[in-house]
């Protein structure tokens, strides 16, 4: 290709070398002493400004300046340890600013590895930045230490680049040797050449090649040191250093240093999570967790949760220890997910979620690219690695992102976990863990996920997607494998049934079986609430609403079928041999007598209740102080997910699968509520199931669904309603009301339109108040559903759940006067005329003359629930 007499290098022998530049050339250098740079910058930058050219020095390392403070061009500072995303970001945005023919030069590339611990993460750099400064056709310097650095960063970056050279000093000599010259060529351009005062000139003598070259190390006789890179490598440094103090040859101070290190580099970068870890791991815990994490980077935040949960407890008492079934997971760093996304072009795409007006276009498209998206050979050989560790024992991949399980960020159920049987061939199972990681890695596109960032304005934030690969806490009963017990457990317990109920004593939501059941709402099922200070008592009275309210439906992993299924209890556990069925179910004396189970096993009479578990084992006081050292630890209530299994001779032991921060805000102090509110001013009043934070609030909008309307329409439509609901909930009215009240009939949020209306939880994020009227079926008891990940939403947005039993006598809601109220639903969405009968949107107050106001009581302690009206004049 010709030469372009337009650009160059600002040294005409060396343009003369390379055969000229050509607009769009990216070229690499890499040296040993960054000094040895010195004499090629200052040239180049000189000629980029005698053109015209915008020149821009990106400064982030803390060598010498490769421009001398003399030249006139643009020194962008910038900071790699804030973070990848904004890094990179703020280097793209000056590359759109600087525009086409610009001159670019950047300190050493050597310092991002460093930073961010990650030659993975600078490959994924230079393979989104040069194309960029191609594209615009402009020019780059990109210096990068030679031997420093593994193939993950090497390849992408020699494989990228357009001209690759390396710099030598011998003997005060300079030589350059290019590596790299992308459609150029000359007979001498790939030999040694000799900076001399004349100019650029081959070696020929293959004695002083020889001599130059060998006096450099040579990459490849550090092979397996390169080949780790510098997050493996620190972590060897940091385990030589562990070593070392254990011998007495360093100092604790030492490994408290090493420990901060690797906490950064492998934990997170949240000051109050590293202050956590520094407490209660050591350096010693983090070498063993760095031995078990595929790929490099973080682990995320549901990992260092249980991580630091276990630690935690087992530093507060020694018997832990032995009550903690042991845990042998295994990471997905950070670093394999996004280079899984710049390696199948959906990068660029995912950038559009940064920005509010683009974060949900496109993608169906990058969720496609993902699903469909092959991963390198070395990265599968690594996870089939790990799948013969654990042969064929059923495993679940879990998220575990940056934000995810962290202070003031749950993520509740908003990225996927999936579970893998793990049965069949080697190449089966590969297959679908590679599946798995897909499905998890494509949830950070969906729709819910990134309304729930939108939302908490997380969307500039580096969120990037880690994974927890746990082996699946359990037993084998023929074909089907399952815990005997899991559930979530609060160290707060929001929801106060009764008064000899302690809210600091804390609450478990109990299944039998998969904890499927106690995190997914389940629209035909109940589960087991306990309340730690009062195990015995239930929200039912009576054992005919026991029996109504229990357990029916069991998750298991099917091994034969290779898959999650759900069995009906009394099916289940008549193949079940060894089972120790008395902890979990009691019998149902009454149903046992009648004249239709005459003859039938003693498990088709029983019901789940968890009765002898939470009165004759020592599983409440345990699990009770399990979540009082959390809170203490964290400072702040906390809710856990676990199982337990029981054992013949060795009672039960708890496998605490996540730990996380609870934003339970504080109540609002509440004066009396006026026993003298007149009857004909009440509106709604509730005496039962209030769950949230107690508050005293004006209502400005009520969202009211018409029960006997709801309940006629076609089950199609009640879909469609679902969506309009939605559109009123996020009006675009400015400014939208601040309080509002939703009102329905059956269960918000469910998957069955006959049991209830189904949204969507982000169609409804904007409530204040959520209130679920028994109104459809007299047999349908809203599911009050703690520890859910729809329970967790609640409470992440501070919206106060209330079910209202009209049919009972301190229970009330007056259907004439919110069917009575002015209706502006039309008003806010003209084409929703249709709708207007069933959906009503009363603002308050009702007019501009009108005086009267809405006010809403809710003390949750007490268990009451007054909304009324009053005239403000």
């Amino acid at each position: 290709m010709a030469m372009d007499s337009q650009v160059g290098t600002g040294l005409p022998d060396l343009d003369r070398l390379l055969r000229g530049l050509i607009p769009g050339d990216n070229l690499v250098w890499q040296f040993d002493n960054i000094e040895d740079l010195a004499p090629f910058v200052p040239p180049y930058c000189q000629r980029g400004l005698d053109e015209g050219r915008n020149v821009v020095y990106f400064r982030f390392a803390d060598h010498a300046p490769l421009v001398p403070s003399a030249l006139p061009v643009r020194v962008c500072e910038l900071r790699p340890d804030q973070g990848f995303e904004q890094f990179i970001m703020a280097v793209h945005q000056v590359l759109h600013e600087s525009g086409r023919f610009a001159y670019f030069v950047f300190d050493s590339l050597t310092k991002l590895a460093e930073t961010w611990y990650s030659d993975r993460m600078l490959g994924n750099f230079f393979r989104l930045t040069c194309p960029y400064v191609y594209d615009i056709e402009s020019l780059a310097y990109f210096p990068i230490q030679r031997g420093c650095h593994s193939f993950h960063a090497l390849t992408p970056i020699t494989d990228t680049a357009q001209v690759v050279l390396d710099v030598h000093r011998h003997r005060e000599q300079i030589y350059l040797y290019p590596n790299k010259v992308e459609h150029r060529y000359s007979p001498t351009m790939f030999m040694l050449h000799a900076w001399e005062p004349d100019g650029f000139s081959p070696v020929t003598e293959s004695s002083t090649t020889a001599e130059i070259l060998t006096s450099m190390p040579w990459s490849g006789s550090d092979f397996e040191r390169l080949r780790e890179g510098i997050w493996n490598r620190s972590l060897s440094q940091a385990a030589d250093t562990w070593d070392a103090v254990k011998q007495g040859k360093r100092s604790t101070d030492e490994a408290r240093t090493a420990l901060k290190t690797v906490l950064r580099m492998m934990v997170s970068h949240d000051p109050r999570i590293l202050n956590l870890a520094e407490k209660y791991l050591t350096l010693e815990d983090v070498l063993r967790i760095g031995k078990r994490v595929v790929g490099t980077g973080l682990i995320g935040g549901k990992a260092i949760g249980m991580l630091l949960a276990r630690a935690m407890l087992k530093k507060a008492d020694d018997r832990w220890a032995n009550l903690l079934e042991p845990h042998d997971s295994f990471h997905i760093g950070s670093d394999v997910f996004y280079s899984f996304l710049v390696e199948n072009g959906c990068w660029w795409m995912r950038q559009k979620q940064r920005d509010a007006a683009t974060f949900l276009d496109g993608l169906q498209e990058v969720r496609r690219r993902i699903i469909m998206g092959p991963f390198p050979k070395y990265i599968e050989d690594e996870f089939a690695e790990m799948l013969a560790y654990f042969g064929q024992s059923p495993i679940i991949v879990r998220s575990s992102s940056l934000l995810e399980d962290n202070y003031g960020n749950a993520f509740s159920g908003k990225y996927e976990s999936v579970f893998c049987a793990n049965q069949g061939s080697h190449q089966k199972r590969l297959a679908d863990f590679l599946a798995a990681v897909r499905t998890i890695y494509a949830s950070t596109m969906s729709e819910k996920a990134l309304r729930y960032r939108a939302q908490r304005g997380l969307l500039e934030q580096d969120e990037q997607m880690s994974l927890l690969v746990q082996r699946v806490s359990g037993s084998r009963y023929g074909h089907s494998f399952f815990p005997h017990v899991a559930g979530v457990a609060y160290s707060r317990n929001p929801y106060v049934w009764s008064q000899y109920i302690d809210p600091e004593a804390g609450m478990l939501r109990l299944v039998f079986g998969l904890g499927t059941r106690a995190v997914d709402r389940a629209d035909d099922d109940y589960t087991r609430i306990v309340a730690l200070n009062a195990p015995e008592r239930r929200p039912e009275t009576g054992f005919e609403q026991v029996r109504q309210h229990s357990q029916r439906k069991v998750d298991v992993i099917d091994l034969e079928a290779n898959q999650l299924t759900a069995y009906q209890f009394v099916d289940l556990v008549s193949q079940c041999q060894d089972l120790p069925l008395h902890l979990f179910a009691s019998p149902d004396e009454e149903l046992a007598r009648r004249p239709e189970a005459r003859g039938l096993a003693p498990h088709a009479t029983s019901v789940l209740t968890f009765d002898e578990l939470l009165t004759e084992t020592p599983f409440v006081p345990d699990m009770r102080q399990m979540m009082s050292i959390l809170q203490a630890s964290y400072g702040c209530p906390v809710d856990v997910e676990f199982t337990a299994n029981a054992f013949p001779k060795a009672g039960y032991r708890i496998n605490l699968v996540q730990c996380r921060p609870l934003p339970i805000l504080a109540d609002a102090t509440l004066s009396e509520l006026a026993s003298h509110v007149p009857e004909q001013d009440r509106v709604l009043q509730a005496s039962s199931a209030i769950i949230g934070r107690s508050r005293s609030v004006s209502i400005d909008r009520v969202v009211y669904i018409v029960p006997s309307l709801y309940g006629q329409l076609p089950m199609g439509d009640r879909y469609a309603l679902a969506r309009m609901i939605g559109r009123v909930m996020h009006p675009k009215e400015s400014p939208a009301p601040e309080t509002v009240m939703l009102i329905g009939p059956g269960r918000w949020g469910t998957q069955s339109p006959s049991l209830g209306i189904p949204v969507s939880f982000h169609e409804i994020d904007r409530a204040s108040v959520l209130c679920e009227v028994v109104a459809m079926r007299e047999d349908l008891v809203p599911d009050v559903s703690l520890g859910t990940h729809f329970f967790n939403d609640l409470v992440e947005m501070d919206i106060l759940y209330v079910a209202v039993f009209p049919s009972r006598p301190q229970d009330d809601c007056n259907f004439e006067f919110f069917e009575s109220c002015p209706n502006r639903l039309t008003d806010l969405i003209p084409e929703a005329e249709p709708w207007a009968s069933v959906l009503r949107v009363i603002d308050v107050p009702w007019s501009q003359d009108d005086s009267r106001r809405l006010e809403l009581h809710a003390d949750t302690h007490r268990q009451n629930l007054l909304c009324y009206t009053t005239d403000q004049t």
